[in-house]
């Protein structure tokens, strides 16, 4: 019976050892979401004993600050992941601190995270990209309904007639004038006839006056 007892406490211990955690089952990796760097710090801890998270920077072999909250993680055999928002700078220096909650861990991750000697860059494929103008030798006139007429079109072309402000002949006027009556012929051959008849009577007169003195 002794040794039955005993043999259950070895089995007992052991069982329990190969399920506690242990500080060699976290990690810790300095990666970039984007343009924007982050600390990811994972646990496979098969026990899945809770455990708490606190990062700091470090400056000549003390902490320049920390890094976010003291964040929980329990651990699984696949592992699990928390993450921290961390604009690092290249070939810096983080100590990564695990303290589980039955206190069996207690110590920080070693060695000392260092992250890589390449800044994150902004990601290219979400930058917008500049719309291309077009130069403007490229553009093309849009073309329009009619024609426009050239220089030479346009002068060559006789103005259009504008109305005249004198007034324009009656039709009846028109007919007179082509046909002469409305000329002055019939008043010359009136006065001609007058003269004639001066003339005839001045004659007359005269012959009278010398046949007066001859009989004399």
């Amino acid at each position: 019976m002794g040794v039955a007892a005993a043999s259950a406490a070895l089995s007992l211990g052991l069982s329990s050892t190969a399920f506690a955690c242990n500080i060699k089952e976290f990690s810790a990796e300095a990666t970039c979401n984007g343009s924007k760097g982050v600390i990811t710090v994972s646990d496979k801890d098969a026990s899945g004993t809770p455990a708490t998270i606190t990062v700091f920077l470090e400056n000549n072999g003390s902490d320049a600050k920390q890094v976010g909250d003291a964040t929980p993680i329990k651990g699984s055999k696949e592992g699990t992941s928390v993450t921290f928002s961390e604009d690092w700078q290249p070939n810096a220096e983080y100590r990564i601190r695990v303290k589980t909650d039955n206190g069996q861990v207690d110590t920080d991750i070693s060695p000392s995270l260092t992250t890589p000697s390449t800044a994150c860059k902004a990601d290219e494929s979400s930058s917008p990209t500049p719309s291309a103008t077009p130069s403007p030798s490229e553009s093309t006139p849009a073309e329009s309904g009619s024609p426009t007429p050239s220089a030479s079109e346009s002068s060559s072309t006789a103005p259009a007639a504008t109305p005249s402000n004198a007034p324009s002949p009656a039709v009846g006027e028109s007919n007179l004038a082509e046909t002469g009556a409305n000329s002055n012929t019939g008043l010359i051959a009136g006065v001609a006839g007058a003269l004639v008849v001066v003339g005839g009577g001045a004659v007359w007169f005269g012959m009278r006056r010398r046949g007066a003195h001859s009989g004399s």
